[in-house]
Parts: structure tokens; C-alpha cells; sequence
């Protein structure tokens, strides 16, 4: 049977396990829009393309599964570029699906076109360096090969964004319906052997150290390896610190948790490493810039390195390791804790870290100065604190700001934290919110500042159109507070294109149609929880936040 590219695109989705997909229609992608509306995929109409791509990313990144969006040539795609290179860095599977105009044009100066031809954009060349796969798909004679590509780098090895430009006339034409049947739909690809001399040399490195340490990545996350890490370092009495990707891996109030490492925290698991760890286990983090200290060499100085990863390419890049393992972290915990039970090696000292942070506080406090937060950020604090008692099931956040949840929040394994990572583009947290609405059961919070919300204001009207329950925590500052912080601590205060003046927020969201809440003091955070429903409302809370308030420390930018 013969039927259109567009329809067998969208039957192409329906196998891939789509249901969802977030864009906006213009006259090049319409054939698919059309294949799309007796299809059982819901198509979300959002309010600018880079939203969708947003969206898509927050569902890939809260169900695990592939992220969807859709718009059409030009601008529509063109719109996409920062979700996509956010997806890119992030490693997400999202699969964009864009119009272009049709092949007969190609050159001719055709409306929107991006075919590379006769000076018009070359869409191909703009998503190169972003995509794990990108194809203008000009005819219909490789387009099971296309897809089965497509399919490969959605569904295995390292993920990240596809991207498929199809033209307009190329959309209309006539295919038989059994190059559904040529297509593969691989499953993911077997874990990688452990090599028994590495595992070995492995527990040898522990039953050596007297103060090992975990540094938990995300990697930990993807692998579903939670439980196994808990069971290991509850064994051997391993405290645990984390990336911030990976903040929650353990439990943040179980009495190993270091909570997260990096030059925005504060500072528990530096000074861990510099004081007591004789060996550092990397599991699953890359050890970035945050993570690293900006790549302080000092980090890791007469420390022994375990470093495990899925991922060849993370492996010994920042440090050189003792033992270096490509592995999936779920499958190389089992099979180190086996091997410590079957050499029945004793656990490990323990240590009240309790008392450790509390020391390394009454030090910060003598010394003055040297605390990430003063008292500015008290209101700040406070409203986490009600965020962490107010929610016993779990929650789930998508954070822009980073620094005050970092260090305000102990995620627990009922939640699930999601980092502004990636590209780190401001505005972010609330169309990657609105995208996990579509599928999470638990209360959503998107945490924002008042610049990244001006940068992506327009998406709430997506959650109030398609009645997405919503949470958005706006911390008002009048200003881009990571730029004022920087010029205040390194260009003599000289402040340039910082400060703003922001709309009322509270006619904003009446505007909305949605619920408003400010909190100006403590006695604020607990009331505001108590008159608003988090889950089936969408709420607009604006926390206010001192200007000339800044985190103390240092980015070196």
C-alpha cells in the first residue's frame, strides 16, 4: 500500500515510542501536521520554536525516553539551534523533525529556504556540529536508511539529537508503507565486559585506603545505579559527593552524604578531598569545569583514581587515573561489592560528617567572609527548607539558578533534580518543566531568575493552554545576578547591562490566568505552601532577593 512520507514519518514516531511532540506548524511542515491529526501522537503548539526543543528535552531528560519536536524551514528550524545544542551537550535523544522548501526551488531564492543553495542558509551545515545525525532528505530511495540511522543514534551508544529536514514536495510523495518493515528498532546495546585484572586493582585500591570517597555522576543516574551505590558505601562506610548533575544519587540526608562537589557549593566535599580522601572513585562524572574547580590540579594531588564511565571519551580527561574502566556504573558496583564480600574486606572508619560540616562552618564563621552565603540569603533558605518539609513524596525540579539549590536543597531519592546543564541557557527551567508536565505524576517546580524568566515568559501560556500543572519559583533580584556578582567581585563594580526593571509579576500572572504568591519574609515561605495547590494549579511564586546580595565565591570569569 502506498501511502505519503508524512504519514509514514508519523507512524515512524508512533514505533520509536512518541506520544508526545512539541512545535509549531508553518507551510512547509503542514503534510506532516496533517499525517499528525488522526495519529495517537499529541502535538503541543508552543509559543517559540527554542521552547520546543526545551520541552522535548525536559520529557527525554524526566522519562528517559525520546524527546520529540517539530517546525517548519527557516526561521522554525533555525529557532531550534540552542535547544538543540543543549541537547547536544546533554546527551539527550531528541528527534526534530523540520519542513523545507521544495527541492524544485532549491537556489531559486525560494521563501524560507535552507537547502545551502544559492546563498540561502545551509541548515545542513548549522546543525553539524550539534547533532549526532542530520539529513536533508531529498529523495525517497534511501529514506529507510535514513531512518534506521536516525533510529541508531536515538536508541544507542552515546545519544543525542536527530535532526531530519524534509521538503515540502518530498513530504507529499507516494512510498510503500513496508519501509516500516526494513527499519530496525534496536534495543540498547549490551553492557561492556569488566575486565577481572581492572576489577581486581580495584579492590585492591580500597582495601589500601583508609579515607576512600565516591564522587557520584550522572552517569550513576543513567544507570539506575541508586540502590547498588547505597549498598556499597553503606558496606564499606564510603561517603559519598556528587556532581551537581548527579546531586541526589544518594540520598543528601543520609549520614555519607557529602552533598554535591563544586566551586558553587559549599564546600563540604573539597574539603574532604584536600583533608581526609586517600582515594577518589570518579563513577559516571566527567569532572567538569564546576566539578573540577575549574580544573584545579591541587584537586587530585596524592590522591589514588578509580575512574569508571560508559563513556571512553570522559575517561582519564581532565586526570590521570590509577585504574581506568569503561563500564556501565550499575554493572561495575554489583560487581565490586560482590568482590568485597567474597575477600570479606572490613568496612572502612566511620565518620560523623555531621560534625565534619558543622566544624568546617564554625571555621567559615571565624574566619569571616569565607561562607558561600551571609546572612542575605536567609529568606532564600528558608523557602527551601519549606520546599524539602512540604513535599514527603518527592518532587520534581527543573533549576536555571543552580547555586541556591545546590546548596539549599538536599535531594532525596523520591526526587528528581534536573540541573540547568547542557549549554547552560538562560530561561530554560520552564519549557524543560512543561515538557516533564506531559508525563510526570509528582509536583513540577521550574526554578528561575527574573532575567531567565523574561527569556522564556511566553511558554507559561503553553502550560495554561494544555492545563499543565506548574510550579515557577522566580527569584526577583532586578538584575542578571551571575553578571553582577562578577562585575562586583572582579571589574571594580563598574555595572553594565545587568539591572533591569521587571513587570509587576503579580498582574503578569493574572494575565496568565494563574495563581501569584510573594514571599518577602520567613513567615512567608510556610504560608504561601498552604494556599496554593501545587499539583493541579500553576502557580507563579516570586521570591524576593537582594540586589547587592552575592554567593562568595569565584568562577574566574
Amino acid at each position: 500500500m502506498k501511502i505519503q512520507v508524512s504519514q509514514l514519518i508519523v507512524r515512524y514516531l508512533e514505533r520509536l515510542g512518541v506520544d508526545t511532540i512539541f512545535g509549531m506548524p508553518g507551510a512547509h511542515i503542514l503534510p506532516v501536521y496533517d499525517a499528525l491529526y488522526g495519529s495517537n501522537i499529541q502535538s503541543v503548539l508552543v509559543k517559540h520554536e527554542q521552547g520546543a526543543a526545551f520541552m522535548a528535552g525536559g520529557l527525554a531528560r524526566a522519562t528517559g525516553g525520546i524527546g520529540a519536536c517539530i517546525t517548519t524551514a527557516g526561521p522554525g528550524a533555525t529557532n531550534l539551534v540552542t535547544g538543540i545544542a543543549n541537547a547536544y551537550v546533554d546527551k539527550l535523544p531528541i528527534l526534530a523533525i523540520t519542513g523545507e522548501a521544495p527541492t524544485y526551488i532549491f537556489g531559486k531564492g525560494g521563501l524560507q529556504e535552507s537547502s545551502g543553495e544559492g546563498g540561502s542558509v545551509d541548515q545542513v551545515a548549522l546543525f553539524a556540529g550539534i547533532t549526532r545525525y542530520h539529513k536533508l532528505i531529498e529523495r525517497t530511495d534511501y529514506l529507510a536508511n535514513v531512518l534506521n540511522q536516525a533510529t541508531k543514534h536515538l536508541r544507542t551508544g552515546i545519544h543525542g539529537p536527530v535532526v531530519l529536514s524534509i521538503p515540502f514536495n518530498v513530504q507529499k510523495e507516494l512510498v510503500d508503507e513496508t519501509i516500516l518493515d526494513q527499519l530496525s528498532f534496536p534495543a540498547p546495546q549490551p553492557t561492556t565486559h569488566i575486565p577481572k585484572t581492572l576489577l581486581d586493582q580495584s579492590v585492591e585500591l580500597l582495601k589500601q585506603a583508609e579515607s576512600p570517597l565516591i564522587v557520584a555522576g550522572y552517569g550513576c543516574i543513567q544507570s539506575g545505579a541508586q540502590k547498588t551505590l547505597l549498598k556499597l558505601c553503606e558496606h564499606m562506610n564510603i561517603p559519598v559527593a556528587s556532581s551537581l548533575k548527579a546531586k541526589g544519587t544518594l540520598d543528601e540526608h543520609s549520614p555519607l552524604s557529602l552533598g554535591s562537589l563544586g566551586v558553587t557549593s559549599a564546600g563540604y566535599a573539597l574539603k574532604y578531598i584536600q583533608d581526609k580522601a586517600d582515594l577518589v572513585m570518579l563513577l559516571g562524572a566527567g569532572f567538569n569545569e564546576r566539578t573540577s574547580y575549574v580544573w584545579n590540579e591541587k584537586l587530585l594531588h596524592n590522591k589514588a583514581m578509580i575512574q569508571v564511565d560508559s563513556n571512553p571519551l570522559q575517561l582519564e580527561k581532565v586526570f590521570k587515573a590509577n585504574v581506568s574502566i569503561q563500564a556501565d556504573i550499575g554493572d561495575y558496583l554489583a560487581e565490586l561489592e560482590q568482590a568485597v564480600q567474597n575477600q570479606s574486606l572490613a568496612p572502612k572508619k566511620l565518620i560523623d560528617l555531621a560534625a565534619y560540616k558543622q566544624d568546617i562552618e564554625i571555621q567559615a564563621n571565624k574566619e569571616g567572609g569565607n561562607k558561600i552565603f551571609n546572612e542575605q540569603f536567609d529568606l532564600v533558605k528558608a523557602f527551601y527548607r519549606q520546599l524539602e518539609q512540604q513535599f514527603t513524596d518527592g518532587i520534581i525540579l527543573f533549576d536555571d539558578n543552580i547555586v541556591f539549590a545546590q546548596n539549599f536543597y538536599r535531594v532525596r531519592q523520591c526526587d528528581h533534580f534536573y540541573p540547568n546543564s547542557g549549554v547552560s541557557s538562560l530561561g530554560y527551567a520552564i519549557p524543560a518543566a512543561i515538557g516533564a508536565g506531559f508525563k510526570v505524576n509528582k509536583p513540577v517546580f521550574a526554578l528561575i531568575g527574573d532575567g531567565g524568566f523574561q527569556m522564556c515568559a511566553m511558554e507559561v501560556m503553553t502550560a495554561v493552554n494544555y492545563k499543565i500543572p506548574l510550579n515557577i519559583v522566580l527569584f526577583n533580584n532586578q538584575t542578571m545576578g551571575l553578571i553582577r556578582k562578577n562585575q562586583y567581585q572582579q571589574y571594580e563594580q563598574r555595572f553594565i547591562d545587568c539591572d533591569f526593571i521587571n513587570p509587576d509579576f503579580a498582574f503578569l500572572a493574572k494575565a496568565f490566568g494563574i495563581s501569584h504568591h510573594k514571599i518577602e519574609t520567613e513567615q512567608d515561605c510556610e504560608s504561601v505552601f498552604k494556599q496554593m495547590d501545587v499539583h493541579k494549579s500553576i502557580n507563579l511564586i516570586e521570591v524576593m532577593v537582594d540586589q547587592d546580595a552575592y554567593p562568595n565565591y569565584s568562577s574566574r570569569r
